[in-house]
């Protein structure tokens, strides 16, 4: 364990010792989730073994994240400066990178030579999608960061589920506008999932392309430029494709489809638990407020934090958006998810289940206090809304 040492505003010497230092490494393990499956299935023959990792996330995970509990420790302010220049926590956000074109690779071959029927081959594919969800959750870190490389960095992790307009979306559209109706990221009460991704999908994809045509050409150039931050990480997954497809064949295009259809799923369901129902309000003169802790839904559960880069400390990432992931803190009285994100999805994808859950604690949140102008509400759900609380404006 390592200590960082450090005086507060008073003078006083203030110790910190970050208890998941070595814990942060599980974040390596996650990309590679599917080689257990195919080792197994190797050894075995028995191609259920290859979905083994649906089951360690969506089974396993939840109950554990429940079991294990949370952590609510949070890193003084005095040494935030130090726990943010400690290499070792750059180091595993960088290294993930890697590892995420490893396990791309190693699992296209696999289902291109193994001789897998068409359900394995497709399993194996949405396995793989599936973690390659994170690799659009490492750029999403790396992509908030003000260094070249990391930025670099993102791009590349970026083009492994072909998200490349993520970060630029992210960063100029999602942080300006969360837990606004204007927002295609932010999800509204009595929005089921499945609504949900068919309005932040293409939203997102749109908002991104309209802010890098605008920096192009405020510089003067086409939004067709090869300065197209866009079109340069897009690039690189046209590349991969087209070696895929080379070395293993075009039966490669399906596994690449189903690969980023899954990506893509994740970071929609991660989009959608995260700011559902939350409300920035504007005041008399239109002006909205700044964004607050209680716009996020939070969590702090400590499994499913380890292997997101402290993503599920939502409220503090989106008040101090380039803080890095070891230095994010929990706030009391937030709103509060109960259980890590890989249990909230598979709540989401039972939407009567989501709403049971979701919508009372949304009313019973101290800044609501039952008021639904404090909501972001979908139009179409609240006269339901209304009529099943009893609830009016």
């Amino acid at each position: 364990m390592k200590t960082y040492v450090a005086a507060d505003e008073h003078g006083t010497a203030i110790a910190y010792t970050d208890r998941k230092r070595w814990l942060w490494l599980a974040s390596l393990l996650y990309p590679l989730q599917p080689f257990i499956g195919i080792v197994l299935h190797a050894r075995t023959g028995n191609e259920l073994w290859l979905l083994l990792p649906i089951l360690l996330n969506y089974g396993i995970g939840p109950v554990a994240d429940w079991l294990i509990g949370e952590d609510e420790n949070n890193p003084p302010e005095a040494v935030v400066h130090q726990l943010d220049q400690d290499r070792y926590y750059r180091w595993l956000t960088w290294l993930v990178v890697p590892l995420h074109f490893v396990t791309l690779a190693g699992t296209a071959w696999y289902a291109a030579t193994a001789s897998l029927s068409l359900p394995a081959f497709i399993g194996l594919a949405a396995v793989a999608g599936m973690v390659a969800g994170l690799a659009i959750n490492t750029g999403h870190e790396l992509g908030h960061k003000n260094s070249k490389l990391e930025k670099t960095l993102s791009k590349w992790v970026l083009a492994v589920p072909a998200y490349g307009h993520f970060s630029i979306e992210h960063n100029r559209g999602h942080h300006r506008d969360v837990a606004t109706p204007e927002d295609p990221a932010s999800a509204r009460m009595g929005e089921s999932i499945y609504k949900f991704a068919l309005r932040e999908i293409p939203g997102a994809f749109v908002r991104a392309w309209e802010h890098e045509r605008e920096r192009l050409e405020r510089r003067g150039k086409s939004p067709w430029h090869t300065d197209n931050q866009i079109l340069q990480s897009f690039g690189l997954s046209a590349a991969i494709a087209v070696v895929l497809v080379a070395a293993f064949g075009p039966l490669m295009l399906l596994f690449l489809l189903i690969h980023h259809a899954l990506a893509y799923w994740q970071l929609t369901s991660a989009n959608y638990i995260e700011h559902y129902g939350l409300l920035r309000r504007r005041d008399a003169s239109g002006k909205l407020e700044r964004c607050q802790p209680h716009h996020s839904w939070n969590s702090n559960h400590i499994l499913s934090n380890l292997v997101l880069f402290h993503l599920e400390r939502h409220s503090d990432h989106h008040t101090h958006p380039l803080r890095r992931y070891q230095s994010l803190r929990h706030f009391p009285n937030l709103p509060t998810l109960p259980n890590g994100y890989f249990g909230m999805y598979l709540l989401a994808y039972v939407p009567p289940l989501w709403f049971k859950v979701m919508d009372k604690r949304l009313l019973a949140l101290p800044h609501v206090e039952g008021n639904l102008d404090k909501l972001n509400i979908d139009p179409d759900a609240r006269p339901e809304i209304e009529r099943q609380y009893g609830v009016h404006t």
